[in-house]
C-alpha cells in the first residue's frame, strides 16, 4: 500500500509524484484532501480510504472503512469534514471525518436511489444532498432531517451532474443543475424545495455523457463523452454548441476548466491526458448537412434511387467535409487533415478544397498530449496547488503535479518532497 516518489524533470508534461495501490477492485473516485499531504479514495472493494503523506514520503491509510456496498461515488466537504458516499445498492451515507484525519464518524444514511449512485454534490448554505443514479433520476435531499425532497426522472441513467451554478449556493436564489444522461442528452433544470422544471436540453454528443464541468465566471459547460468527444456549450449567451474538441481515442472519463489559465484538462479511459488552450479565438465546427447527392460534384448517394434512374450511375457512399459540413463522395474528400483551431486535433476527413484551404499553421496543435499509463475512471484537481489525481479499473491511484503544463504560478501550496 505504499506510494512511489518520483523526481520531477524539467519538462513539460504533467510529473508523476505518488503512485497509491491497496484497493482490491476498481478505484471510483479519488479526491485531494485542500492543504494537506492527504488523499481520499473510494472503491468498489466497499472501502473508503484516507491516505496521509508519512515522513519517508510515501502515503499510508490512516483510515481504512468497509462499507456494505461498493462504493461508486463521493463528495468531500472540507471546511465541514463532511464526507458523502455513494453506493451500488443506490443509498448515500454521510460520515464526518476528524481534524487529524485518523478517524471517521457515521452521521447518517439517506435512501436517494433504487441502483447505483452516479454523482453527488452537496451544498453547505441550503443543506441539500444532490445525486443522481442508474434509476435514471436526479434527487435532492435535507441533511438536516434526512427526508427527501424531491426527484426527476429522465428516460436514460442518469451518470453525472454540475451543481450549483455561480451563486445559486444562496438558499434563497435560484438552484439549477445539469445532468448528463446515457442516451447523450444534457437537462438543465431548476430545483425547487419540493418540485423541479426543465430549463432547457442540449443534444450534440453521439455518446453517453460520461463528465460535466461549469464555469460560473464565463457561463460555460463542458461535457466529456464515450463518444471521445468534449463540447462547450455557451449557456450564458444562450448559444448552445459552441466548440468541439477531438483528440482522445477513447471515452473522456473527466474533464476540469482552469478559468486562471483558460485551459482544460481532460482523461480518458485509455489513460490519455490532455491540456487544451481555451484562450485563443476558435472556430464552431459546422453542423453536418444533408443532400441526396455530392454538394461537390452532384454523384447521386445510394439511396437516391431516381436520379441514379435517370443518369445510369451507381449511388456513393455520403460522406461529410469536417470543415465545411457539406455531403460529399468519397472521390471528392480524399484528403485528411488536422485542423486544431476547429478542436479537430488528429486527421479528420476534409473535402479536397478545403484541405487545399488549410494551411501549414492551421495545423499547429492547440492542446498537449500526454500518457498516464494507467486507466482513468475518474480524475480530480485541487487548482491551487496544480495537483491532480487520477484513479481507476487497475486499482491504482496517481498523484501528478500539473504545474509543467498548466503553469508554475498555480503552485501555492507544494508541500516539501
Amino acid at each position: 500500500m505504499a506510494a512511489e516518489i518520483h523526481s520531477r524533470p524539467q519538462s513539460r508534461r504533467p510529473v508523476l509524484l505518488s503512485k497509491v495501490e491497496g484497493h482490491q477492485d476498481a478505484v471510483s473516485a479519488a479526491l485531494l484532501i485542500p492543504k494537506e499531504d492527504g488523499v481520499i479514495t473510494a472503491g468498489e472493494d466497499r472501502t473508503i480510504r484516507v491516505w496521509l503523506k508519512r515522513d519517508s514520503g510515501q502515503y499510508w491509510p490512516s483510515i481504512y472503512h468497509t462499507m456494505a456496498s461498493p462504493c461508486s461515488a463521493m463528495a468531500y466537504h472540507h471546511d465541514s469534514r463532511r464526507i458523502f458516499v455513494g453506493q451500488d445498492n443506490g443509498a448515500i451515507m454521510e460520515f464526518h471525518i476528524s481534524e487529524d484525519f485518523n478517524k471517521m464518524n457515521f452521521v447518517k444514511t439517506y435512501p436517494a436511489h433504487q441502483n447505483r449512485v452516479s454523482a453527488i454534490t452537496f451544498c453547505l448554505a441550503s443543506e441539500w444532498l444532490i445525486s443522481t443514479g442508474h434509476d435514471k433520476c436526479i434527487s435532492w435531499m435535507c441533511t438536516r432531517s434526512g427526508s427527501m425532497l424531491g426527484r426527476h426522472y429522465f428516460t436514460s441513467w442518469a451518470s453525472c451532474l454540475q451543481y450549483p451554478l455561480k451563486n445559486d449556493c444562496h438558499p434563497e436564489a435560484g438552484r439549477h443543475a445539469f445532468v448528463g444522461d446515457y442516451s447523450g442528452q444534457i437537462t438543465l433544470l431548476k430545483l425547487e424545495q419540493n418540485t423541479c422544471s426543465v430549463i432547457t436540453t442540449l443534444k450534440g454528443h453521439e455518446g453517453s455523457i460520461t463528465s460535466l464541468w461549469w464555469d460560473p465566471v464565463q457561463r460555460l459547460l463542458f461535457s466529456g463523452a464515450s463518444d471521445h468527444s468534449i463540447i462547450m456549450w455557451d449557456i450564458g449567451g444562450r448559444k448552445g454548441r459552441t466548440l468541439l474538441l477531438q483528440g482522445h481515442h477513447d471515452k473522456v472519463q473527466a474533464i476540469c476548466y482552469i478559468q486562471l489559465t483558460r485551459q482544460l484538462v481532460s482523461c480518458s479511459a485509455d489513460g490519455g491526458i490532455a491540456v487544451w488552450n481555451m484562450d485563443i479565438s476558435r472556430e464552431e465546427a459546422p453542423q453536418w448537412l444533408e443532400s441526396d447527392s455530392c454538394q461537390k460534384c452532384e454523384q447521386p448517394f445510394f439511396w437516391n434511387i431516381k436520379q441514379m434512374w435517370d443518369t445510369k450511375t451507381m449511388g456513393m457512399r455520403q460522406h461529410h467535409c469536417r470543415k465545411c459540413g457539406q455531403a460529399v463522395c468519397g472521390k471528392c474528400s480524399t484528403k485528411r487533415s488536422s485542423y486544431p483551431i476547429m478542436g479537430f486535433e488528429f486527421q479528420v476527413r476534409v473535402c479536397d478544397s478545403c484541405f487545399e484551404s488549410i494551411k501549414d499553421e492551421d495545423r499547429t496543435s492547440l492542446a498537449t498530449f500526454h500518457e498516464g499509463k494507467h486507466n482513468i475512471s475518474h480524475m480530480s484537481m485541487d487548482i491551487s496547488r496544480g495537483l491532480m489525481v487520477t484513479c481507476g479499473s487497475d486499482r491504482i491511484v496517481k498523484i501528478w503535479d500539473m504545474t509543467p503544463v498548466v503553469g508554475c504560478s498555480l503552485a501555492t501550496g507544494f508541500s516539501s518532497r
